[in-house]
């Protein structure tokens, strides 16, 4: 029994010290990457402004020989009490090189559309060493959710507010005509308003010498007016008083 189990340990200590050759020096352990986060300095307080774009600066220091690659940036959002996940937010890519013992700023924006009070906010980073991926948090507290500013020369508020005024006038517009009833005016036809009543003609557009005596209309009215004569009783009378003459012969 004895020697079966000096057999044995020596089999596992065989087996591990071929494990440890195998692997290179260093590869188990995670290189030391330093990260803070910080809010701009018109944002002190680091309140998050919902329906906006929130900013915050990583700095990224890489405190190892070893070569680092930062790959992509992203965050959670979490209850503050049961720390339970609500929303994950952007994952912004990066692929650059962490030279040892530099510091660089890293940029990162998120959104936020939650109801005003206090939230935790997780940032982190990942980063590959010889095709192991590392995860670094940057940034990990409780954040204050308020809603913007309101602005009367807010150009996208009041835009807003007059396109949605518009379409709610048009709905108004349209409902009125189709469902509310209107009394119909009569119309007074175009043709009848156009003719005019034709003007009576006058005698002095024409000359009677040159109509023949036939075509005279005389007047109706048996009694004719003292003093006037007309063409035609004048060739009348003249003819009678020739006839009077050769009588007279």
């Amino acid at each position: 029994m004895r020697i079966r189990s000096f057999i044995g340990c020596g089999l596992s200590l065989a087996a591990l010290s071929f494990l440890v050759s195998a692997s290179p020096a260093g590869d188990l352990t995670e290189p030391e990457i330093l990260v803070t986060a910080s809010f701009p300095e018109d944002n002190a307080f680091g309140h998050v402004i919902n329906g906006e774009k929130n900013k915050i600066s990583l700095t990224v220091e890489n405190k190892s020989d070893r070569n680092v690659t930062l790959t992509s940036v992203a965050g959670s959002f979490h209850n503050p009490d049961t720390d339970i996940l609500i929303k994950n937010t952007s994952v912004l890519p990066y692929d650059i090189r962490l030279i040892p013992d530099t510091k660089i700023k890293v940029p990162y924006t998120f959104h936020s559309e939650f109801k005003p009070g206090d939230i935790r906010l997780n940032i982190w980073l990942e980063h590959t060493v010889d095709d192991q991926k590392y995860r670094v948090t940057a940034y990990d507290s409780i954040v204050t959710v308020v809603e913007p500013e309101i602005s009367i020369y807010d150009f996208k508020l009041v835009s807003t507010y007059l396109i949605v005024a518009a379409f709610l006038g048009g709905l108004t517009y349209v409902a009125y005509v189709t469902f509310v009833p209107h009394s119909k005016k009569p119309r007074k036809s175009a043709t009848s308003a156009s003719v005019s009543t034709p003007a009576a003609p006058t005698t002095s557009g024409y000359q009677e010498e040159w109509i023949p005596e036939h075509h005279l209309k005389k007047p109706k009215g048996g009694r004719k007016q003292s003093g006037v004569v007309s063409s035609g009783d004048e060739l009348s009378g003249g003819e009678s008083e020739i006839k009077k003459r050769k009588g007279r012969k």
